[in-house]
């Protein structure tokens, strides 16, 4: 049968897929609205079982803060090109998935793919829009953070994104401080908050390098242990975040800063995600 151009116009606004796709749909269709949008919906799967191997490397990392400021979600919405990142569907459904997961903080990134945006889940508009875009899409991390006063910041490439979680505030404007130490996490990578959070096997390893480089300096066995823990508590003082000197004020660690603003105020937990 034939199709008209305003027919095929109207599916594309439907779907916004593409014009020759639209078109080829109701054909196959054979006019049917929505049989050609099932169609299109398909070939996004078909599309995304084809493309399930393939690196997404690229992206960009969405925030959302609750109107308290007590809760906060982050997710990187990622795709194979930077070329797509910058693609306008692709940043609007980042967006659109950030507002869902915002409303109804989902357990963990299974139930947020499961959340419903209009008559389809998160997943079904991902492969939808994969369907369009022709390349694999998917939200690879997914993070709440609750706290006194949840803080965010975005890196300028949009590809690295960190949460703070605030304690001590009292009612103190602290968003200031909390984006210092949202960029101190960005740039530095911290291990942990302390070195209470390091991991066991970490520590053991730092010991074990510690060790080996005073004895190939030529230090005594009976000191090694020594020398090691001196390392050690080097390595707790560059790698946990409280205990890092605070880039603009060298002198200072994050805690101290942080106490300097308000007496008592502290970093509770912070996720840092980095697309790549």
């Amino acid at each position: 049968m034939a199709i008209t151009a305003k027919e095929v116009n109207q599916l594309r606004k439907m779907t916004g897929a593409g014009m020759m796709d639209c078109k080829k749909a109701l054909v196959e269709a054979e006019g049917d609205f929505d049989k050609a949008i099932e169609i299109l919906r398909k070939k996004g799967q078909k599309l995304s079982e084809k493309r399930a191997d393939r690196e997404t490397k690229e992206g960009t990392v969405f925030v959302r803060t609750s109107e308290n400021g007590g809760e906060a979600i982050l997710i990187a919405f990622t795709c194979e090109t930077d070329f797509v990142a910058k693609n306008e569907d692709f940043k609007a459904l980042g967006n659109e998935i950030a507002d869902a997961a915002i409303a109804n903080k989902p357990a963990d990134l299974e139930a947020l793919k499961a959340l419903s945006l209009g008559e389809q889940s998160v997943q079904e508009k991902i492969t939808e829009l994969l369907g369009k875009i022709g390349e694999k899409l998917e939200v690879t991390v997914y993070e709440l953070l609750t706290g006194e006063q949840v803080v965010s910041y975005i890196h300028s490439t949009g590809k690295l994104g960190v949460l703070v979680a605030l304690t001590g505030v009292n009612g103190t404007d602290v968003a200031e401080a909390g984006k210092d130490v949202g960029m101190q996490i960005a740039a530095m990578n911290p291990v942990a908050l302390d070195k209470d959070g390091v991991d066991e096997s970490v520590i053991a390893k730092e010991i074990e390098i510690g060790k080996e480089q005073a004895r190939q300096e030529g230090k005594p066995e009976a000191i090694l242990d020594k020398i090691a823990q001196g390392k050690l508590n080097k390595f707790f003082k560059e790698n946990t975040l409280l205990s890092q000197a605070f880039v603009k004020e060298p002198k200072k660690s994050i805690s101290q800063y942080l106490d300097g603003v308000n007496k008592g105020l502290t970093v509770a937990d912070f996720k840092r995600v980095n697309i790549g």
